[in-house]
Parts: C-alpha cells; sequence; structure tokens
C-alpha cells in the first residue's frame, strides 16, 4: 500500500475514534475535560520514549497493550470515558493511531465551539503573551477565535511554522537558510 494511502486510512480511523469519543463526550457535558485529559496523555507519550514505543511496536500483543495502558492511566488518575476509551483502543489494536485521535478530537472540539485550530512549529516554548498576540494576528487573518496547538522542534532552529486549514506559513530560520543555501547555488 502507497504511503499516501497508509495515512488517508490512519487519519480516518483516528477521526472516526474521535468523532465516537467528542459525541459520548458531550452527551456527558465533558467535552472540554476529555480534551484536557487527551491533552495530557499527548504531553505523557512525548515525553516518554518508553511509551510512544508501546502505542507504536506491533510486538505487543493486544492483551499486553491494553494491562500497560490500563497501568499507565490508573497512576496518571485518567478515569472515567477516557479510561475506558483508552482500553478500547487498545483493544481493538489502534494505539498506533493514539496521536492521531488526540488531534482530530482538537479539532472536531475546536469546530464545535466555533473555533479554528491552528498547528504552530516552534524551536522554544512560547510565553503566554506570545500565544496571545498570535492567536490575535492569526483572528485577524481567518476571522474565527484560532485555537493553538504548539509542537516543539528545536531543528527548525527559530521562528515558526503555521498551519491553519489548508495554509501553511514558514518562518523558520531553517526554511531561511536552505533557501539562502539554493540562491548562493544558484549566483555561484
Amino acid at each position: 500500500m502507497p504511503v499516501a494511502d497508509t495515512s488517508q486510512l490512519i487519519s480516518g480511523v483516528a477521526e472516526r475514534y474521535a468523532s465516537s469519543l467528542f459525541e459520548l463526550a458531550l452527551e456527558a457535558g465533558s467535552a472540554e475535560s476529555v480534551g484536557a485529559e487527551l491533552d495530557r496523555i499527548q504531553a505523557m507519550i512525548d515525553e516518554s520514549a518508553d511509551f510512544k514505543r508501546l502505542i507504536l511496536s506491533p510486538v505487543f500483543s493486544a492483551e499486553d497493550q491494553l494491562k500497560a495502558i490500563s497501568a499507565i492511566a490508573a497512576k496518571a488518575g485518567i478515569k472515567g470515558l477516557v479510561d475506558n476509551f483508552l482500553k478500547v483502543v487498545a483493544s481493538n489494536r489502534r494505539l498506533f493511531v493514539l496521536s492521531g485521535i488526540i488531534k482530530a478530537y482538537r479539532v472536531i472540539a475546536a469546530r464545535h465551539r466555533g473555533e479554528i485550530a491552528a498547528d504552530v512549529t516552534s524551536a522554544h516554548a512560547l510565553t503566554a503573551a506570545q500565544t496571545n498576540e498570535l492567536k490575535a494576528a492569526l483572528k485577524g487573518v481567518t476571522g474565527k477565535d484560532v485555537t493553538v496547538n504548539v509542537t516543539l522542534d528545536p531543528s527548525i532552529l527559530g521562528g515558526l511554522i503555521v498551519k491553519v486549514g489548508s495554509r501553511q506559513i514558514d518562518t523558520s530560520l531553517r526554511t531561511k537558510l536552505s533557501t539562502l543555501k539554493l540562491a548562493l547555488k544558484e549566483v555561484g
């Protein structure tokens, strides 16, 4: 299967799971708290190579993944709807799309609130003032409230990469240096 087809398949699976979770959370009146718990889970995935390996590796059986995700959720104090959801995802051998599910949930929740989501990649953590300034600038461009999801990537060296819908604005230092390098090759 070509890579594009695989990513579309993963995206579709993630969106279906996220949509189902959001509907259940909405019925329970806990869409915001579920989103907060999913953000905590994503932070744990980002911080732990072992956790990342657990959810991505096909070596672990569904039973092993279920036991591990149950223990992780219990230790992190994750209960109720999100705990049950994680167990269903693990039982169905879909933990490999957990980060995609979390991202899709954010988009669905933002759309429900009348917001749009912007994925921002930064070399360094943004301060609250920088985040607010970025939200205001994006609101001026889009005309809607914007939820900002920041990912840290030191390899971009500086600047930001902002994705809103199908638009991407890349002001990263890495891209600027690459452009300059190409321009110098053409001159020389």
